[in-house]
């Protein structure tokens, strides 16, 4: 690769870090700050000073804590033996897969007492949560917690995933978006910058796809991302959707119109996200439509594929033993958009300073928060002593002592949420990534967290409804069961049906509210 081709290459990682760090010095508050390459990159600095917990006994009290059987399971598990030997209480963990999740807490914390008293689910569930009375207020608790420094939790993840009305009623443990990897090595040696649209991903998708990208004598593919029905793969489809309906800030949202409540679903932006989320197809593995996630990550990780789009998982499962590509594995926010929806209008406009205020190059760019990140809860129905011992674990696992290493494992399916955890690079250095990745890594995520146009999940009662609807519609398009036009017109009729029989007025409220708009 020539020195030119390696420079243009690093300075448009280099612009999208030191936009990330001049947000994070701004929303610090920090003054006169400024930046410059190279030498402005995350700092190799000492961590912030922990707080040591106070030991509270809770000596044969059994807590009985419930989670999906993936990651999170890894997660939680880690961490028993050391509250256990800390405390004195016991912990029961049981696991359910991932679909079965929701259904198994409605059902359970709907009847008279609760089978468990502790649980790591989504914050898109807690209004249902709340609604029905299932969960605990730890509004108190968490003031009182200074070993849980809620202050180093980053804004967004203490409002969308913790708080509801003023209130707290989760710890969170994770910050979740979408972002892309890519093959450094690919890249640079072909010439390529990481993707600033979508069509880029497309065209770096086919440049690579076909040959061999590991060197085992086998075909490979250009782009490896989940589509299987049931798992995440709706949630990856509002990464496509997401820049080309959101160019106004979090504030206009992707699901509906804040006023009217009409899903934003039948228009030219939507449209054209379908389009282009088909078309990966093309540059994916044989019966592409029903790829999981778990498999799209072995297949990344075993340097079969040049480009991903997933949660942070990625990046430091990228440097795990079994990995293939560690320290080959570059991030970037995730692909915009040139053309925007006009929602006045229901066309497609070219970005300008106007119809894409916070867009960068002339790209607007709305990284997602897709589910938005793993949080502890505790049921309201438990014994007082068992809700005391559930929050003491929970604010355990979430304590930057344990957080500051389950973030830089893969395994734990949890990924960085803490302030303080975007301002160093020393832990990720530590596991093994170099100091270049880890700034790859660490400078996407903060790029898109930082963002004025970040996209906040649907967050609204009956949530899972809106999403099992979406995914099975996507599920029957990707599968050339329906066309474009009937995908569109299905979901709308869906989530208009559901929206009705819950209620306009009310489902209004609750989704102004989670885009920070007046009732």
């Amino acid at each position: 690769m020539s020195d030119w081709h390696g420079f243009c290459f690093h300075l448009k990682q280099v612009r999208y870090v030191l936009i990330f760090l001049a947000a994070l010095c701004l929303s610090l508050g920090v003054p006169s700050c400024s930046f410059s390459p190279p030498s402005s990159q995350i700092s190799v600095s000492p961590q912030p000073t922990q707080i040591k917990p106070t030991t509270q006994r809770f000596d044969g009290v059994m807590i009985n804590v419930i989670t999906h059987d993936g990651a999170q399971k890894t997660a939680t598990a880690r961490h028993i033996a050391g509250f256990e030997a800390l405390t004195g209480a016991k912990v029961n963990l049981t696991t359910v897969p991932f679909k079965d999740l929701y259904d198994t807490l409605q059902k359970n914390w709907s009847g008279k007492n609760s089978k468990y008293d502790a649980a790591i689910v989504l914050p898109q569930w807690l209004i249902d949560f709340i609604n029905a009375g299932s969960l605990e207020d730890l509004s108190d608790r968490r003031k009182s917690d200074a070993a849980l420094q809620w202050d180093d939790i980053a804004p967004l993840f203490q409002n969308f995933n913790a708080n509801y009305k003023g209130r707290t009623y989760a710890i969170p443990l994770d910050g979740d978006f979408h972002i892309i990897y890519y093959r450094t090595d690919l890249l640079q040696k072909a010439g390529l910058t990481p993707p600033g649209t979508w069509d880029d991903y497309l065209a770096i998708a086919k440049r690579f796809h076909g040959k061999d990208l590991n060197g085992d004598g086998t075909s490979d593919y250009g782009s490896c991302i989940e589509k299987r029905p049931k798992e995440f793969s709706a949630s990856i489809l509002g990464s496509f959707v997401a820049p080309f309906l959101q160019s106004q800030g979090t504030a206009q949202g992707i699901f509906f119109d804040p006023d009217t409540m009409k899903p934003l679903v039948n228009n030219p932006g939507f449209a054209r996200a379908l389009e282009i989320y088909k078309k990966t197809m093309d540059y994916g593995v044989p019966d592409d439509q029903n790829l999981s996630q778990a498999k799209a990550r072995e297949l990344f990780l075993s340097g079969r594929c040049a480009m991903t789009l997933d949660w942070g998982d990625v990046g430091t499962l990228a440097i795990a033993p079994a990995s293939k590509v560690i320290n080959k594995v570059g991030a970037f926010i995730t692909p915009g958009t040139t053309q925007v929806l006009d929602q006045k209008t229901g066309k497609l406009v070219t970005c300008d300073k106007f119809t894409c205020p916070y867009a960068i190059d002339g790209v607007n760019h709305a990284p997602y928060a897709a589910y938005g990140g793993w949080v502890g809860v505790v049921a309201a129905k438990t014994a007082a002593a068992v809700k005391d011992s559930a929050y003491s674990f929970l604010s355990y696992m979430g304590q930057s002592a344990q957080s500051n290493i389950d973030v830089t494992l893969g395994e734990t399916g949890f990924n960085p949420y803490r302030i303080s955890q975007f301002e160093n690079a020393n832990p990720w250095i530590k596991a093994g990534m170099s100091p270049e990745a880890a700034n790859s890594y660490l400078g996407a995520i903060g790029v898109s967290l930082n963002s004025s146009n970040m996209v906040v999940d649907l967050k609204i009662p009956h949530n899972q409804q809106y999403i099992e609807a979406l995914d099975a519609i996507r599920a029957d398009f990707l599968a050339n069961k329906i066309t474009k036009e009937q995908a569109m017109q299905q979901i709308e009729q869906k989530w208009e049906q559901i929206t009705n029989t819950v209620g306009t007025k009310s489902q209004r409220a609750a989704y102004r509210a989670s885009l920070g708009l007046t009732p």
